[in-house]
Formats: C-alpha cells, structure tokens, sequence
C-alpha cells in the first residue's frame, strides 16, 4: 500500500482492508479495489500433536502464536474465536510479539501450544513432525475477501486500457486453474518456488485448492465487502462504514469474464 500511495508502483496486491484504513484517513485520491483474487484465508492453526475432533474450545487457556494487530489473519482468526463464543483476550492467550515470517521456527523451538501458519509454514511444520495442522481459519471463516488487486482512482482513470488487460490475465491464470489438477498447477508454478520440493508444492496447492481458495472469477462481491466491514468492526480496527461503490469496482472483471 505505501508503494502504490507513494507512486512506486501502480497497482498493488494486499489485503482488501488496507483499502478501507487508507479511505478512512480521507485521501484525495483513495484505493480502489478492481479483480479480488483469493476468497479464502490462507492460514491453518497448527497444534503440538494430533487432534482428530478439534474444536475451537480446545484453546482455552493455551497459548498461541498470532498475527499483528489489525493485519488479516489476526483479525480473521479472533472472528473465528468469537463466532465459537470465545474471547481473544481473556480466554486464551496470544503471543503477537513474534514477527510474521518467524513463528514457524518458534514453535518448533518451543513457543506456543498452537500457531497459526500460513503456507509453506504449516506443511513444513508437518513434515519436520512438529506440528499438525488441525483447523483451516479460510474454511472456518467462510468466503471472505482476503486479497485483491488495486489501485488509485486516477490511475485507474487514466489507464483504463491496461487496468482491463491486466485484469484479462489475472482471469486466465483462474479459468487454468478451474480447469487443471493441483498436480498440473504445482508443476506450472514451481519455478517460481527453487526452494521448495515439487512433493510439498503440490501438497500445498492441493490443500487451498480443495477448500476453495481462488476464486472462480475476479469480481469483488458487495456481500464479501459487507463481511471484510463485519470482520472489521469485530476487530474494533474500523470506526464507521466505508461505502462499497467507492473503494470497489466491477468493471474489469466483469468485462474479463466475457
């Protein structure tokens, strides 16, 4: 986001909510929203030993590795909390303190009864056997606007030709995946991940394929901006409503879709 504001870049992918912060600070040229492209979170509580029923009471009084405050995963997992009738605060403890990219290795070195990971964190942790994944928080959580493309409402305005032509890529590369196994898409991609072994790729697009991650198409619902609000609002992070036809626009994928 402080690249696209500050014109380093042209178009930026992030979580829908760092939209909504920057419109509420009243810029004079905001955020918009154009192609959403994943529906779920990606994110999966991770526990010290197999749990076969696990239930989200099973994290009374345990400690658990989390997000920032105000980020995505930390405010969807506390939506989850609290429609399982659970307190974030008092219930439960979570550690916050560790840096995004670090909780996988604390919790192999000790820290925490539980860490939410996104991925390759959470299958690393189960192949190293040091964690299990018990809980998907994009399954647990609904559909949910969890990343999209946006841009500023001048630059969208005055390149329409390349916001649509982008937006036209973006929908190939879901029709592919609509169409292709997790098997065939983990080979596509892997060049992309030299680190990572084909075996663990695969068993990472599989996982988001089969609770519907990606979605279908690239438009960006009212319904899901109304939840992103609602999720938001739970967090105590947004003090009133910001209107949907401002910071999203359907335009581009729709016309992608055609």
């Amino acid at each position: 986001m402080t690249a696209v504001l500050s014109g380093e870049a042209d178009i930026g992918f992030m979580g829908s909510e760092a939209s909504i912060y920057v419109y509420s600070q009243n810029p004079d040229d905001y955020i918009v929203n154009f192609a959403q492209l994943t529906q779920r979170a990606g994110n999966f509580l991770v526990s010290r030993e197999p749990m076969e029923n696990f239930q989200w009471s099973d994290l009374k009084g345990k400690n658990v590795l989390g997000g920032r405050k105000g980020g995505m995963p930390q405010m969807v997992f506390e939506y989850i909390l609290k429609k399982n009738n659970l307190d974030p605060a008092t219930d439960m403890t979570i550690d916050q303190s560790i840096d995004f990219g670090a909780t996988a290795a604390a919790f192999s070195g000790g820290s925490g009864d539980f860490t939410v990971e996104f991925e390759p964190g959470a299958t690393t942790l189960e192949n190293e056997g040091a964690g299990y994944v018990v809980a998907s928080l994009g399954v647990d959580s609904g559909y949910v606007p969890y990343t999209a493309y946006s841009a500023k409402q001048s630059y969208i305005r005055e390149h329409p030709e390349l916001v649509q032509g982008f937006t036209n890529a973006l929908q190939k590369g879901m029709d592919y995946i609509q169409n292709h196994t997790p098997e065939e898409i983990a080979k596509v991609i892997a060049p992309q991940f030299k680190e990572t072994d084909l075996d663990v790729i695969t068993a990472i697009v599989t996982r988001y394929y089969e609770q519907d991650t990606w979605k279908e198409n690239l438009i960006f619902e009212e319904s899901s901006f109304t939840l992103l609000q609602d999720i938001l609002e739970e967090a105590k992070e947004l003090d009133a409503r910001v209107p949907y036809e401002d910071l999203v626009t359907t335009e581009f994928a729709k016309k992608a879709t055609e």
